[in-house]
């Protein structure tokens, strides 16, 4: 029984899975976007998002700890030159995954893992996204007919004693 034990294990060594981790989050600071399972994902995070955590502060002490982490040398300059300036703000959550359905030979679930603040597309979307009320009347067309025709008897009758 898994009592309390909070590793996903991943049906792997701890070494191989450490070498695995090590591995995607240097490809995921590298190319800010990697497709793999949801369960690899999910542990993914646990793991990277210290590092970016530590990253904002750019110290020698910091780079060496990232680096014992991730055993490549470009990822840490990758992480601490452009990765940290973009997520300086962030409290937390550095990461999203999107799940894109199940993979066809195994039938496990597929998801897309990125860093937040390198989709474009999300970004567009929160900047230009309109708040819309939502009020509604219980009369259906009846009503908007009402409504629009409302406005126009309110108009006539506000021009005729202007006129006079």
């Amino acid at each position: 029984m898994r009592h309390g034990c909070k590793v996903n294990h991943l049906s792997r060594t701890h070494a191989h899975r450490v070498a695995m981790l090590s591995n995607m989050a240097t490809s995921l600071i590298m190319h800010k976007r990697i497709e793999t399972t949801v369960a690899k994902a999910k542990a993914l995070r646990v793991y990277v998002e210290p590092l970016l955590t530590r990253s904002k502060e750019d110290t020698m002490h910091n780079r060496r700890m990232v680096f014992s982490y991730l055993h490549s040398k470009e990822a840490v300059n990758e992480l601490f030159r452009e990765v940290s300036q973009k997520i300086a703000q962030r409290p937390g959550g550095y990461t999203r995954i999107l799940k894109t359905g199940i993979r066809q030979g195994d039938n496990s679930e597929m998801c897309i893992m990125e860093l937040v603040d390198y989709n474009e597309n999300m970004l567009k979307e929160a900047t230009t996204k309109k708040s819309r009320s939502t009020r509604r009347s219980r009369g259906g067309k009846k009503a908007e007919a009402a409504a629009e025709a409302a406005p126009e008897a309110t108009a006539t009758t506000e021009e005729t004693p202007k006129a006079e």
